[in-house]
């Protein structure tokens, strides 16, 4: 099985990928522009929070639906809980965590090809 560490800049959030990644988003939205994040997309149970919820800070943006999580210590940017919006419409039913692939360890992001949505227009 693949497993893909990946932490924020103090070391306070930890949580692994439990899958490879093939690419990553580059979202245009005003959120994401302004985090700097790249996505990479998977279903929870490929995902493992390896640090306590609560040590956690978290942001919603405008319409809620979308959990933006970062470290309560340093900041940083580390993941998202998601609806899957692959249809252009909020799909409740499947769940994605949007993991930030520049806080990964050990993870050549420059190898990776990058998708842009143009979040800035479609939410």
């Amino acid at each position: 099985m693949t497993i893909i560490s990946g932490s924020c800049h103090c070391g306070a959030t930890k949580f692994e990928v439990l899958e490879e990644i093939t690419g990553v988003t580059a979202c245009t939205c005003s959120t994401c522009s302004k985090r700097g994040a790249l996505w990479s997309y998977h279903s929870p149970d490929k995902f493992r929070l390896l640090t306590p919820r609560e040590d956690l800070a978290t942001y919603r943006w405008q319409s809620r639906t979308v959990a933006f999580h970062f470290c309560a210590t340093c900041g940083c940017s580390t993941f998202g809980e998601t609806p899957d919006w692959s249809t252009g419409e909020a799909d409740f039913d499947n769940p994605r965590i949007a993991v930030n692939a520049r806080v990964l360890d050990d993870f050549d992001l420059a190898a990776m090809p990058v998708t842009v949505i143009d979040g800035k227009n479609l939410w």
